[in-house]
């Protein structure tokens, strides 16, 4: 019970539900009792003593006593239900909530079916026994107190001889229960496993198509059904040996009944009223005993399903706001940032950055190049303080992002992603989101910067338009202009670009790139991209490799320098050489423009991917 002992908090609130469900139910098993008593009377004074003109009196007597029986009934089924709803509800926040706080390293490793589970069937598995299975199981107990004291009062030897079987029956419960416990958190954990399967292969349906993998996913679902399904078979067989017993066990107190209390009738011991009435008392006792593995059945699920919870409940949050942490204010942050000998690694693997040093001003334009996994998007995730770093320091304005709460220093910014996200909303409320009030002309204005007002229009409710599930039903480039368009409306002090016009065409990206420079004039802005051309207007160009910083500088200066950037530059414009000097200059004018124009109308990622290339000096930078 130590798992709902850790629960309490989720339940404890409602606990006069519990206790009226309790009062009711003793109520009625209590009004249970009349009936035997009501036998015994019948056959030893009515029917005996021929006195039949009673008969009319007991049926409206027991019609009372159902009657009253069934009102407390209805109410105990009616708080036991308010009670299970009620916690779910409680359960279902908390777990929410919880999700919504937990840090990237959670995520890194945990499945989305897994957490559905959890959130689903495992839920509803702890309110089925909290609402139902916990006061049935406390019934369990008053019914055989109270048959058993009513049964001493009539006889308390036949009483003794009739129960010796109960301990046996006991016993095989509870060796029932510790091994049914271990077969149903198999079963859950097998259940989650093939939700994932499902989830994944829904997500990524289109990949499944692409590469013909249907027969592979088909024979990946199977497996994973089959090992639910064995699990399934294995605690089916554990039931059929353990719940024949129990049955035998209770059938044998029958029988021991029979035998005894009829020889005691005979023998004058015990009238046949006080033996017809044993007998109706024995089975109030026994038929709930035979449930008593259903209990136990619905008590080891939830069990079971309480530990997942618990165990999601208490992750522990790696990033959170310190003690007395700083709330910054948005008309008061300028966005000069800056890193400061910063190390990361995820968990224990090799450093992601090493000894990394950037100093960005207000206003400034900073260019990321590398290839895959040289540290570009971790330095974007540190910034955002999505991980804390390991050594070293990030700061805004000069204040430590530590020190500050998550939710002021994340306000600050805006992020496009290359791989875009949208909600199941309409397009108006996927570019507000990030803005909790907001009107419709800014939603309007933000959707043109993005060059995304006109397909709007086009669409058969303009703005109002629902979107599918992550955005199906438009295309790349149109998810990636509403995306760009919600950060927009964010108005930030710092915007990150990670690759944000990878699906538009070349003409959109440049309309984009003026709507960039419309707005974010005096914004720092961070660029990741692949190509040199997106960048090379930027203030600082940093080229990254395996978590170092290789070179840095402006376009100009990579330019005459010997290293990955200029061979990069050269595979990239192999076939384009008479666009060297024009590059050059056009940085030149960025450069005299940077004063007054902190965001070039180039500075944002475009679309194409950088060759590979085969020199050592650039490889990883080009892909």
């Amino acid at each position: 019970m130590n798992v709902f002992r850790q629960l309490k908090e989720y339940y404890w609130s409602e606990r006069r539900f519990l206790f009226f469900s309790i009062f009711c139910l003793m109520t009625a098993t209590a009004l249970g009792l009349v009936y035997p008593n009501l036998l015994r009377y019948l056959i030893d004074e009515v029917i005996s003593k021929n006195q039949f003109e009673k008969v009319p009196y007991l049926a409206l007597g027991v019609v009372c006593v159902m009657t009253v029986k069934a009102s407390f009934q209805f109410l105990h089924g009616a708080s036991s239900s308010r009670l299970g709803n009620q916690v779910a509800y409680n359960l279902r926040n908390k777990l929410y909530e919880k999700l919504q706080y937990l840090s990237f390293q959670y995520y890194d490793q945990a499945r989305t079916g897994d957490l559905m589970s959890r959130l689903t069937a495992d839920l509803q598995a702890v309110r089925d026994f909290i609402g139902f299975g916990f006061v049935q199981i406390l019934n369990v107990f008053m019914m055989f107190t109270f048959g058993i004291i009513m049964m001493f009062s009539i006889n308390w030897k036949l009483t003794l001889l009739t129960m010796i079987f109960m301990p046996f029956l006991v016993v095989t419960a509870v060796r029932f229960e510790g091994k049914i416990h271990p077969a149903f958190r198999s079963i859950r954990k097998s259940m989650s496993s093939m939700t994932t399967a499902v989830q994944e292969n829904i997500t990524g349906v289109r990949t499944v198509k692409s590469f013909a993998r249907e027969p592979h996913e088909v024979e990946k679902f199977s497996n994973r059904n089959e090992d639910y399904q064995e699990n399934n078979v294995t605690t089916s067989g554990i039931w059929a040996r353990f719940f024949p017993l129990m049955e035998l066990f209770a059938n044998l107190s029958v029988v021991v009944l029979l035998c005894v209390g009829g020889l005691m009738v005979i023998g004058g011991s015990i009238s046949l009223g006080e033996l017809v009435a044993f007998f109706s008392l024995i089975w109030y006792i026994i038929g709930p005993m035979w449930g008593i593995g259903f209990h136990i059945n619905n008590f080891t699920q939830s069990k079971a399903a309480g530990e997942r919870l618990l165990e999601l409940l208490h992750q522990y949050v790696h990033v959170k706001n310190k003690d007395h942490a700083i709330e910054l204010k948005s008309e008061q942050v300028r966005g000069h940032v800056r890193f400061e000998n910063v190390t990361f690694a995820y968990t224990e693997k090799q450093p992601a950055l090493t000894d990394f040093q950037l100093d960005a001003p207000q206003g400034s334009v900073i260019g990321l190049l590398g290839g895959t996994g040289s540290g570009k998007s971790t330095v974007i995730q540190l910034l955002l303080r999505a991980y804390n770093v390991k050594e070293g320091r990030i700061t805004v304005d000069g204040m430590d992002i530590r020190d500050v709460t998550l939710d002021s220093l994340r306000r600050q910014m805006a992020i496009v992603f290359q791989e875009t996200f949208l909600f199941s909303s309409t397009i108006r409320n996927n570019i507000a989101y990030g803005v909790k009030s907001v009107s419709m002309d800014e939603i309007v204005k933000a959707a043109k910067l993005a060059k995304a007002h006109d397909f709007i229009m086009e669409l058969p409710m303009g703005y109002d338009t629902v979107v599918g599930e992550r955005g199906l039903g438009l295309s790349g480039g149109q998810k990636q202009r509403i995306a760009i368009a919600r950060a927009l409306l964010k108005n930030p002090k710092i915007l990150i670009l990670d690759d944000a016009t990878s699906a538009v065409d070349m003409e959109t990206e440049h309309e984009i790139q003026q709507g960039f420079e419309e707005v974010m004039a005096g914004r720092t802005t961070f660029i990741i991209a692949h190509r040199i051309s997106s960048l090379k207007h930027a203030d600082e160009i940093l080229v990254l490799d395996e978590g170092r910083i290789v070179q840095r500088g402006t376009h100009a200066e990579l330019m005459k320098q010997a290293g990955p950037y200029l061979e990069t530059y050269k595979i990239q414009f192999a076939d384009q050489p008479e666009e060297t000097d024009s590059a050059n200059e056009g940085d030149t004018g960025a450069r005299r423009r940077a004063a007054n124009r902190p965001v070039d109308a180039q500075a944002c990622p475009a679309s194409e991917e950088i060759a590979v290339a085969s020199q050592a000096k650039v490889r990883g930078f080009v892909h």
